[in-house]
């Protein structure tokens, strides 16, 4: 974990001293997520909705092509308490614009389980996140993102598996 958050301060460092043109900024929304068991679970699998916030720092790595790190706070899982999740996550986006106010961004994304211990459900989650951001102003933008979980979210001693599903709606600001 900690070799994991200080790879992530330093990758961060490394492009701010080479980035020409960095804006930073805050995001949030709500999500709505749930959890995709591999068999049928035994246990009832409504979705939840909840919210996220972050901060992010957007690097131009040329005309077209930024990278976007970032560090925020996400509610995800399933609606019944014992497996409602939440995360502070670290995606990282590489993100091509389409246009002068249109973005399309893909990454991996790191997540750490707060607020709950020894529940059998695994202290790190790691996914895919895809990402689509419309620009409404110089500022202030939407986005949308879906983020799909690439690794079995309970401990193996269960026998369970689930992955996360995740989708994000919501607004940002970049200063």
């Amino acid at each position: 974990m900690k070799k994991t958050l200080l790879f992530t301060a330093l990758f961060i460092l490394a492009f701010q001293g080479y980035s020409q043109a960095a804006k930073y900024g805050v995001r949030a929304g709500v999500t709505i997520s749930n959890l995709d068991f591999e068999k049928k679970p035994t246990l009832e699998n409504q979705h939840r909705n909840g919210f996220y916030i972050g901060f992010l720092a957007d690097f131009n790595l040329s005309k077209n092509i930024s990278l976007q790190p970032e560090i925020q706070f996400s509610a995800e899982g399933a609606k019944q308490e014992l497996i409602q999740l939440d995360y502070l996550q670290a995606p990282i986006l590489l993100k091509l614009r389409l246009g002068n106010k249109m973005h399309l961004g893909a990454g991996p994304q790191v997540g750490l389980k707060i607020h709950k211990k020894d529940d059998g459900i695994r202290n790190m989650a790691y996914s895919a996140v895809g990402a689509l951001e419309y620009k409404l102003n110089y500022a202030l933008f939407i986005d949308a993102r879906y983020t799909y979980g690439i690794s079995n979210i309970f401990d193996e001693y269960l026998g369970v598996s689930a992955k996360n599903s995740t989708i994000q709606l919501g607004v940002g600001y970049k200063f």
